[in-house]
């Protein structure tokens, strides 16, 4: 088998990897050729770089590839992708992967849209072809997926059944296990969760399993090799020694564990709460705000577990100490349901209109948003004469004003704005009271204008918002309120103004 040339193992799925000599751990990049909308999948390193680009194009062209498949976010399988977008050179290239990936592979510089499996129902439709996307979640990374082709019933199954073979072959022959479990032993986290992904995979009708490391598996090696691999002792080994050595501390523990389960079922509350508000507003703004609150007790949390797993590995952590970094955690866990605490004053539904301060709102949104704003280097200035009274929902006046906040610290921040700076200022004029935000970012395109309240409708890099911010605003302030919500350019930036009709304090 000539390994420089690409090989087609389905009906218009090439393997397009590059055959390293005395190299255990090969990476196998695959392509479908699809017209003008072609698929490249797990593309791979700068090591197979040149070989892959030269493959392609001996079948297609690389600028017909429209998607690139990335299952998990490792370097031997995603390094070449902003290379390969040079050459690519498509507006509508997209990346698939799961959203729980995005965070991850941005960092390689990626300059194309995601297309996330979990926000378009697992699957992709594009012509004749279709493609079905099935998670294996934590095999080996939190947002790994399988990719599974229904024509030629071809499963691409990424870290899964990748294998370590110091003689390789192509084709896996009937031993391939015994070169499969090692990888298996050592990159899946438990047996549990690796049996969830078989699991998963086992309910496929498979002709060919193409994975990214190893071998092809063929149809009739597969149901043995599935049964093998669910027996497959994966992930931490704890040894009985060090198992009985542990045991002494159970009774001591039971208190503490007790107290972080209440603790974290509590967190637990809290986090449904910020789920269900997802439904309502952009729910990644506000994580934002909290992630920068939670950032260092986060850390502090982090390094006592790494020293306590260094310790127990050694088999040199005593329970005493054990006690005294978990109490250590267990502070860290509660200063950060006090922060979730804040911020659900803010976000509690409300059922009922009240009359409240627009100025004690404002003050108290700023509280939170301060840091934030400090820590980008934006100056924030509020303005109000005297106190003004309105009628409706607090909690939802406070989220639009946050949103506000927010949107015009993005458009600062995006357009690395000099002296960047907020302004806030409150005044009342023929009966109603008008909430002004503006800034000094430039302003907003005209042709965006129309469009600014839009569902869905984002000048924004998709890891920044979901287009939701503006469109939830003007709803909560036109529906739930009675007021308007308008928006205009002025000489310096944009300027948002919230208009209610103002109220008797006393009422």
């Amino acid at each position: 088998m000539d390994f420089t040339q690409a090989i087609e193992i389905a009906k218009e799925i090439w393997w397009v990897g590059m055959y390293l000599p005395n190299d255990p751990f090969q990476c196998h990049p695959y392509f479908i050729e699809n017209g003008e909308n072609s698929i490249l999948i797990d593309p791979g390193s700068m090591l197979e770089f040149n070989a892959v680009v030269r493959k392609i194009n001996t079948i297609s062209n690389m600028h017909h590839i429209k998607y690139i498949i990335l299952h998990h976010q490792d370097p031997d399988l995603a390094a070449s992708v902003p290379e390969m977008e040079k050459l690519i050179n498509r507006s509508d290239l997209k990346v698939i992967t799961h959203s729980r990936m995005v965070p991850l592979v941005k960092h390689y510089l990626i300059r194309s849209d995601y297309y996330e499996i979990d926000k378009h129902d697992h699957s992709l439709q594009c012509g004749d072809l279709e493609l079905k996307f099935i998670t294996t979640p934590y095999c080996h990374s939190p947002g790994a997926f399988v990719t599974y082709e229904p024509k030629t019933k071809t499963l691409f199954s990424g870290d899964i059944f990748g294998g370590i073979e110091e003689s390789w072959e192509f084709f896996a022959g009937d031993n391939y296990f015994e070169k499969a479990k090692q990888f298996h032993a050592e990159y899946m986290p438990s047996r549990d969760i690796f049996n969830y992904a078989l699991t998963k995979i086992e309910a496929l009708d498979i002709e060919m399993i193409a994975p990214q490391h190893g071998s092809i598996i063929k149809k009739r090696h597969i149901p043995a090799l599935i049964e093998q691999m669910k027996a497959l002792e994966c992930g931490l080994y704890i040894e009985k020694a060090y198992r009985h050595e542990l045991l002494y501390t159970i009774e001591a523990l039971k208190q503490k564990d007790m107290a972080l389960e209440a603790s974290m079922n509590a967190l637990k509350e809290k986090e449904e709460f910020l789920f269900q508000k997802a439904k309502m507003a952009d729910i990644g703004e506000m994580i934002g705000n909290i992630a920068h609150q939670w950032r260092q007790p986060l850390a502090i949390s982090n390094t006592i577990l790494s020293i306590l797993k260094e310790k127990s590995q050694m088999q040199i952590l005593e329970s005493t100490e054990l006690l005294a970094k978990l109490e250590e955690m267990e502070n860290n866990i509660q200063y950060m349901s006090k922060t979730i605490d804040d911020f659900m004053r803010f976000y509690h539904p409300e059922k009922k209109k009240t009359i409240f301060s627009v100025s004690d709102v404002i003050e108290h949104a700023l509280t939170i948003m301060h840091p934030i704003l400090e820590k980008a280097g934006i100056t924030l200035n509020f303005e109000y004469r005297d106190t003004a009274y309105v009628k409706g929902y607090m909690n939802e006046y406070t989220q639009v004003v946050m949103a506000l906040l927010t949107n015009a610290k993005d458009a600062l921040v995006e357009r690395k704005t000099a002296h960047a700076e907020i302004d806030v200022t409150l005044s009342k004029n023929n009966g109603n009271i008008t909430l002004t935000i503006s800034d000094n970012a430039g302003g907003i395109e005209p042709e965006h204008m129309q469009r600014i309240f839009d569902p869905y409708f984002t000048t924004k890099h998709k890891s920044m918002g979901t287009g939701l911010g503006l469109y939830i605003s003007k709803m909560i302030i036109e529906k739930n309120m009675g007021g308007r919500l308008d928006v205009e350019n002025r000489t310096k930036g944009a300027a948002f103004h919230i208009i209610l009709d103002r109220v008797d304090g006393n009422c």
